[in-house]
């Protein structure tokens, strides 16, 4: 029955990214270097609205991070209403609080200011707006939504999520403690604001765990089975910019080339995984969030090198691949390359102080934990490996204390 499954799954697999080449895979819109926030009230008053609904959470609101951008929307005449409710891990309550607002305010369009948690929330409060049949919990899965979003501006201040330029949104439904992934190409930005200046004041523990996060859409997307040429240059040059680059962010906040760099890593990194589509580590991950809160990337960046163990060889030869062009060894069999950008990327958590285990796992949830996590993963997930519930098992309890 098991070996029956598998082929489902990977038929499912190979169905799906053919259907792929069917949808529009053209890149958002950007506006990229320091300072471009300052022109994005022009570009949206170029397109004709004159009043936005901005989704963003208390702590940027305190760092008046969005001064910038408030100075120019009203010099620019173009009226805005602020939702600034976003949970670290977004819920229901928070999307339907964001709807409302811009139902009431009579906006028309969005925008998404924040890391990944505002992204969520806005990409899921807009297709509430347009959708509004079809309940958040409806949404959940992949190609739910039958009207694209209002005009949808995405800026990011981590460089991690890549949600300026994904499909996905992540929703948390407090009831549950369920992690619901939303999947659908109507929810991808047409224009995104990459300014590096957003990011210099992230503190190092965010630096690192966005970075690391984003470091995982590369290498999931890369090792998946659902690449196509352009998913595989741009995780590779993900990867790449991200081990050059993510250490000096973390140390050397005030690093513009750095922040830069990451920032448009992270990006690629996006573009990579919203088409090829990411694993296990995600999957893992957006369960131990539902059930405590750990934030996404920190969740990823614990999770990765045990995910990428258990694939062994099957994962062997990409990520041989992925360790030459990252510079961590250029030479020996593909094992013994492959291993070698596993301890690189513990090496990477070590030097930034990311932990090794989870200290917080119950052994109480566990069977709810994998089979969540599968229902995520199997069979939309293209992985190397497919895991059954032994396995999963098996690995989450590899990175219990």
């Amino acid at each position: 029955m098991w070996q029956v499954k598998k082929a489902f799954y990977r038929v499912f697999q190979q169905t799906f990214k053919i259907a792929m080449y069917a949808f529009d895979w053209s890149e958002p819109e950007t506006l990229e270097g320091p300072g471009a926030i300052k022109r994005l009230p022009a570009l949206i008053k170029s397109k004709g609205l004159s009043k936005v609904l901005i989704v963003t959470d208390k702590g940027l609101m305190s760092l008046h991070l969005l001064d910038s951008l408030f100075a120019e929307l009203d010099k620019e005449g173009v009226g805005y209403v602020v939702y600034d409710g976003t949970q670290p891990n977004p819920s229901i309550e928070n999307i339907e609080d964001a709807r409302q607002l811009y139902v009431d305010n009579a906006c028309q369009g969005v925008i998404a200011f924040g890391g990944g948690s505002p992204m969520d929330c806005a990409k899921a409060a807009a297709a509430r707006v347009t959708n509004p049949k079809i309940s958040v919990r409806k949404m959940r899965g992949v190609l739910k939504l039958r009207h694209k979003l209002p005009p949808f501006f995405a800026v990011p201040t981590t460089a991690g999520t890549g949600s300026e330029t994904t499909l996905a949104a992540v929703v948390t439904d407090t009831s549950t403690h369920e992690k619901n992934a939303i999947n659908d190409p109507k929810l991808r930005p047409k224009y995104a604001v990459l300014d590096p200046e957003l990011t210099i004041g992230l503190p190092p523990h965010i630096t690192s765990t966005t970075g690391m996060d984003a470091l995982t859409h590369a290498v999931e997307a890369y090792i998946g089975r659902s690449n196509v040429k352009s998913t595989e240059a741009y995780a590779e040059k993900a990867t790449k910019m991200i081990f050059d680059n993510i250490e000096t962010a973390y140390a050397d906040g005030k690093n513009i080339q750095a922040r830069e760099a990451m920032l448009k890593a992270s990006y690629y990194a996006g573009l990579a995984f919203t088409r090829a589509y990411v694993g296990y580590v995600h999957a893992i991950a957006h369960n131990l969030g539902g059930f405590y809160g750990v934030p996404h990337g920190l969740a990823n960046a614990i999770i990765l090198p045990y995910v990428l163990e258990y694939y062994g060889e099957s994962a062997h030869a990409r990520l041989a691949k992925l360790a030459v062009i990252a510079g961590v060894k250029t030479d020996g069999t593909d094992k013994e390359k492959a291993e070698a950008f596993i301890e690189a990327i513990k090496t990477l958590n070590r030097n930034m102080n990311i932990p090794d285990k989870f200290d917080m796992v119950q052994e109480k949830d566990l069977p709810t934990i994998v089979e969540r996590a599968l229902k995520e993963g199997n069979p939309l997930y293209p992985v190397p490996k497919i895991m059954d519930k032994a396995d999963c098992e098996a690995v989450i309890r590899r990175m219990m204390k």
